[in-house]
């Protein structure tokens, strides 16, 4: 696995700031937020590209390609292996994202407007197309013949590139797959939430009596997958076990979401998990921190599972949201828990809406060991990703 994000580049750091309950919040960089009632974000500071993009010139990447290259880099370190092995093995790239490189598009724009189009840089608009992500991981690793995609489902697409990458190795399609997410802060994601009234003032507070929205975020996980029998034969150290990942699209609305259709969407992923839902140890909730999303996700969480819903937590709250790259941090988040058995916490947290009603682990980390953990990602349009992850051979306990 390789994380790049707001509280801590690195495996190691990023785990380690989650037991923390550490925030990435704080005054924008990236761009001007003169006008505009807030300035807060979390953006990914001190990353330095060129430790470990090595093969391309990080200066010819967006920050979106920089963050996913660089992730990609960490997992296939992270799994003991040489990007010449890989070279020899049947390969698929998916890399989910919702803006693609909107720093590029941010510029390009500026330029147009105070300028005209004659004074757009051509290096520019040629990474804007979001498949120049997934294509730098593979360049970035030398990975020539390897299928390469993006996939665009915006919140839930972290999710939807590891269902992708199940798929590929269930169906003996891929012998390996790097598959995650990616997308860096812009002036067009904080306007566009703006425009929505999504925004929250200062901190992002899910399931909070006083949340007032999200906190939009940046960063990229990239999670190395490959079958039990692979890692077995090449003895590789195994984080987690995807058991099983469920896919819905209500089309409903353009952004509320449908509690039947979250709900249906958990079911589909317990049961292609194999799992029941009290055998779920905790769920990472997508916990936007907007009033509709909190109440419709607890809603259907409490449809699913009862009266015997387990906690249920945030890391939007540390993270911000990161768009594309939000469940597969997320789902590299979960493995870690599980392995270094504890629970993330919801930071900003002061009081649990009643509407809400559900164990967020509020502000501090809980130690637990968990054999099973529900990642939720949910997009606008009702595009919905939900991924079962479970430890490693808990079966045999």
């Amino acid at each position: 696995m390789g994380a790049v994000s707001g509280i801590g580049v690195g495996l190691r750091e990023f785990a380690d700031a989650l037991r923390a309950g550490r925030s990435a919040a704080a005054p924008a960089t990236s761009f001007d937020t003169t006008g505009f009632p807030s300035e807060i974000v979390c953006e990914v500071r001190g990353f330095v590209p060129g430790d470990w993009i090595r093969t391309l010139d990080p200066a010819r990447l967006g920050r979106a390609a920089q963050f996913a290259a660089a992730a990609a880099r960490m997992a296939v370190q992270d799994a003991g292996l040489e990007p010449e092995t890989l070279a020899r093995c049947r390969g698929l790239v998916t890399i989910g994202t919702t803006n693609g490189e909107s720093q590029d598009v941010d510029e390009l724009t500026a330029a147009d407007v105070r300028e005209g189009p004659d004074r757009m840089r051509p290096e520019l608009a040629r990474r804007v197309p979001p498949q120049t992500i997934a294509t730098s991981v593979a360049r970035e690793l030398g990975l020539s013949d390897v299928d390469a995609r993006v996939i665009g489902t915006a919140c839930s697409a972290g999710n939807y590139a590891i269902g992708e990458g199940l798929d590929a190795i269930r169906l003996g399609l891929a012998d390996y797959v790097l598959c995650g997410g990616s997308d860096a802060v812009s002036r067009k994601t904080f306007a566009a939430f703006h425009r929505l009234g999504l925004v929250a003032p200062d901190a992002c507070r899910p399931f909070d009596a006083e949340r007032r929205g999200i906190v939009t975020g940046e960063g990229a996980g990239v999670l190395l997958l490959e079958s039990a029998e692979h890692a077995a034969a090449r003895g590789a150290r195994v984080h987690a076990e995807v058991l099983g990942y469920g896919l819905n699209c209500d089309g409903e609305h353009p952004v509320a979401p449908s509690r039947a259709s979250v709900g249906r969407c958990m079911r589909l992923a317990l049961e292609d998990a194999g799992v029941k839902p009290e055998e779920v140890g905790f769920i990472s909730a997508h916990g936007t921190g907007t009033q509709l999303n909190d109440i419709t996700e607890c809603d259907a969480i409490r449809d699913v599972y009862g009266d015997r819903t387990p906690p249920v937590v945030s890391l939007k709250s540390m993270l911000g949201h990161t768009m594309g790259a939000a469940s597969a941090l997320a789902a590299i988040a979960c493995a870690l828990a599980m392995t270094e058995e504890f629970i993330p916490p919801t930071i900003n947290h002061r009081q649990t809406d009643p509407a809400c009603d559900v164990d967020c682990v509020p502000n501090v980390a809980r130690p637990a060991r968990v054999d099973v953990v529900q990642n939720n990602g949910f997009a606008f349009g009702g595009d919905n990703a939900v991924v079962v992850l479970g430890r490693y051979g808990r079966e045999e306990r």
